[in-house]
């Protein structure tokens, strides 16, 4: 067999291990988001989980709640627990920076299972229509219809997303909406889709909080303190990190000077504008001649 096509074997093996791993602990973490729960301890359970079954986390598990769509994650020592809320569980597992990244909608509050399941017919209905030579344009058309139709709208400034070798978020954007204009999808594409389903504004902004950051670049930095905490950045490369797995001392002086000399980047808590409810669905897929294969049933 030739050396290429072994190696895209392997990639694509990579990816499917990654996945496996994610839909075990996907399944193992939604039995644990129970009223009373500390969302910290679903977390914790998530990303040590990942580890056991030999994977890594992607990025830190994002546990947001009610108006929240993403980027939530636990505090260092949090005690929040859940109450009658709407949870997204958005997970993320690699093999050797092979990303497999899901999200599921559990709805604690026992009235909103609508809004859960037109995020998840979303993500389905565009499953179905992806294949080789398809344009993005496409699956927001039938995302946005297919959320509509069910009552809902969707969040239009969030998007699915390609993944690449320790990078999260590439090329290309998968709209949740309908678009002018988009790209082709070829076979050997590799992304995530993502449909968010809200009763708010349908739109998205920074909150307050910031759990979750990425490494962006590399400058010499002077203070020790800082050097400390970058040196411990080394080992999740290019993929995103939570404050909570850091240990260094003055960590939150030294992320703001990272922050301010352009080596890392910051991830906000993010919300609907109209403080309406949010659902999110999400599966990885490989795109093949005349369909895809979704790497995280």
């Amino acid at each position: 067999m030739d050396e290429k096509i072994e190696d895209i074997e392997e990639i694509i093996g990579k990816y499917m291990q990654a996945g496996e791993i994610l839909s075990t602990v996907r399944s193992e973490a939604k039995e644990k988001v129970k009223i009373g729960t500390t969302l910290l301890e679903v977390a914790d359970f998530v990303e040590q989980r990942t580890i056991e079954l030999g994977g890594l986390p992607a990025f830190p598990c994002n546990i947001s709640r009610n108006d929240e769509a993403a980027h939530a994650t636990p505090l260092i020592g949090d005690e929040t627990v859940f109450a009658e809320d709407v949870v997204k569980l958005d997970l993320g597992v690699h093999i050797d920076g092979y990303i497999a990244d899901s999200a599921i909608t559990v709805d604690l509050t026992n009235e909103n299972s609508d809004l859960v399941k037109a995020s998840e017919a979303a993500l389905y209905a565009a499953i179905d229509i992806i294949k080789n030579g398809i344009n993005t344009a496409e699956i927001g058309a039938v995302i946005e219809d297919t959320i509509t139709g069910h009552g809902f709208k969707p969040i239009a400034n969030l998007t699915g997303h390609g993944v690449g070798q320790y990078l999260a978020h590439v090329p290309p954007s998968i709209p949740n909406r309908h678009i002018g204009q988009g790209v082709t999808i070829k076979t050997g594409d590799i992304f995530a889709i993502e449909p968010f389903a809200t009763d708010g504004a349908g739109k998205v902004a920074d909150g307050t909080l910031t759990e979750i950051f990425q490494v962006i670049g590399h400058k010499p930095i002077r203070l020790p303190a800082v050097r400390k905490v970058l040196k411990e950045l080394e080992q999740y490369k290019t993929l995103p990190f939570a404050r909570r797995w850091l240990k260094s001392d003055k960590l939150d002086y030294s992320l703001m000077q990272l922050e301010k000399a352009g080596i890392i980047t910051s991830y906000p808590v993010l919300k609907d504008v109209g403080g309406g409810l949010v659902s999110q669905t999400e599966h990885t897929v490989i795109v093949t001649d005349d369909g895809c294969k979704v790497t995280t049933k």
